[in-house]
């Protein structure tokens, strides 16, 4: 049973521990394998503390819906005293806390069994995970020619690999989704703070970033939601309520839905054959469905919000980056090339662009809400312009920041879909039910209005019943 570890979720796998079929030491043990086996051609999984597992396993695990079923935390944020980090950086390397976030906190009662890290991208700014400080890139299991995405990369290689049923990963512009699209999972990003930040952090990014999964299901997603969500004590703002929680939105199919479909960018430039036809084809999947489906262009300044991110990004990026240096000098034995350009960027920066660009940020979240207003309920897009990228081809060797960022072979062209749900705060999903014709994965990105998660993700779960996608898996997930 423990042999086809990969074929299972997270849930599954809890019920297994539940019925005594396997123990948690058994899980870990199988999962330590797949690491062995599997982590030198991806190099995602860092930072091992079986120590630690062994540990919360021999002292008792909290009865939680996912006991015993191991874990990984990404290696930015997510702060734990047992779990040291990187942060993607030289320049963080080893860095211990000496208080456990409320994300992990709330994780961990759950009564998952964590036992290490995934690799990011330095800053969590990139489309891809390549980070020096883990001594190279790291690379997606379905073809390890092409990335596994960012930032949350090591997460979705992981997972797609097999190593894990599910794991924790963070979104500020599209780090879950992005891997989830290029790895065949599912991943979701809740509504601005709807899971907490605290205490290291009062908001990431404006409000931009928040903390999610890398699953293989969809109930796996909503199960982990529902032990995280809610502010913790002291954040500046809170999420509107759920009305009955995540699980039991799943639970049943939602109402008929008005669908705007989108198969350009959002200012009506061509993407990927492969991935046009994927949202397409998602298209007719929910008319057969008996929603509307109709197409869509949003109206809202989506050049003003790339360049307001990107501002907010380099400034938040430099005082994290000045802070830590502490007296020594800004160069590449410590720092990569573009977070060298942001750090530079921003002090080129007026003092009041910080706000302004904020201001921006909220006004173009009120233009979205105005677009689907009286239009639809639900805006189907791509996830990624294209499938996944060759690796190398968003390295951070680069200093212009700006260039990488927003410039026509950036970041914002091969993604310009996610951070624009960041930006407006809105609840948005990656679905893995498309293929490239070369049988590279393709995410199909849904998106609701703000605080409307429980409906977005009981139509994301109506999906997978009418079009499942476990049973499709790396090679590499399947022991090939």
């Amino acid at each position: 049973m423990i042999g086809d570890l990969g074929a299972q979720d997270a849930t599954e796998l809890a019920a297994w521990v539940a019925s005594g079929e396997v123990s948690p030491s058994e899980l870990l043990d199988a999962a330590l394998a797949a690491v062995e086996a599997r982590n030198p051609a991806l190099n995602a999984v860092v930072l091992i503390q079986e120590d630690v597992a062994r540990r919360a396993i021999a002292e008792g695990l909290p009865a939680g819906p996912f006991r015993g079923v191991p874990f990984l935390l990404k290696d930015l944020g997510a702060e734990a005293r047992d779990f040291p980090s990187h942060n993607g950086s030289r320049l963080f390397a080893n860095t211990r806390y000496s208080l456990d976030s409320a994300i992990y906190t709330r994780m961990r009662a759950t009564g998952l069994v964590t036992f290490g890290r995934t690799t990011s991208p330095e800053g969590g700014i990139g489309g891809a995970t390549e980070a020096a400080v883990y001594g190279g890139p790291t690379r997606n299991p379905w073809n390890l020619d092409h990335t596994s995405g960012g930032s949350s990369g090591g997460a979705g290689a992981a997972v797609a690999a097999g190593i894990v049923a599910f794991a924790h990963g963070s979104d500020g512009g599209g780090s879950v989704r992005i891997p989830a699209s290029s790895c065949g999972l599912f991943g979701f990003k809740p509504t601005r703070a709807r899971l907490p930040d605290g205490p290291y952090a009062g908001e990431g990014w404006a409000g931009m970033a928040i903390d999610g999964f890398l699953t293989r299901s969809v109930r796996d997603t909503a199960r982990m939601l529902d032990a995280c969500e809610g502010a913790d004590l002291g954040a500046p703002y809170a999420a509107p309520p759920l009305a009955r929680g995540h699980a039991d939105a799943i639970s049943r199919p939602p109402r008929r839905l008005r669908v705007g479909i989108c198969d350009t960018t959002f200012t009506a430039d061509p993407i990927d054959p492969d991935v046009a036809e994927a949202v397409r084809a998602t298209g007719r999947l929910l008319e057969s469905l008996g929603h509307h489906v109709a197409p869509a262009l949003p109206k809202a300044d989506f050049k003003g919000m790339m360049r307001a991110w990107t501002d907010i990004v380099a400034v938040g990026s430099a005082l994290s980056i000045r802070s830590a240096l502490k007296g020594r000098t800004l160069d590449d034995t410590l720092v990569e090339g573009v977070s060298r350009g942001a750090c530079a960027y921003a002090e080129t920066l007026h003092p009041t662009r910080y706000l302004q660009a904020v201001g921006e940020i909220h006004a173009f979240g009120r233009d979205m809400a105005a677009a689907f207003d009286g239009h639809f309920d639900i805006l189907l897009s791509a996830t990624l312009a294209e499938p996944p990228a060759k690796v190398g081809r968003f390295s951070h060797k680069t200093t212009d920041y700006v260039d990488f960022r927003i410039g026509p072979n950036g970041i914002f062209a091969y993604s310009p879909f996610c951070a624009i749900f960041n930006a407006s705060g809105q609840p948005a999903a990656s679905l893995p039910l498309g293929w490239s014709s070369t049988g590279l994965p393709i995410g199909v990105h849904l998106a609701a209005p703000f605080g409307q998660d429980e409906e977005l993700i009981s139509l994301c779960s109506e999906l997978e019943q009418a079009q499942p996608w476990r049973a499709r898996r790396a090679p590499m997930a399947q022991g090939q």
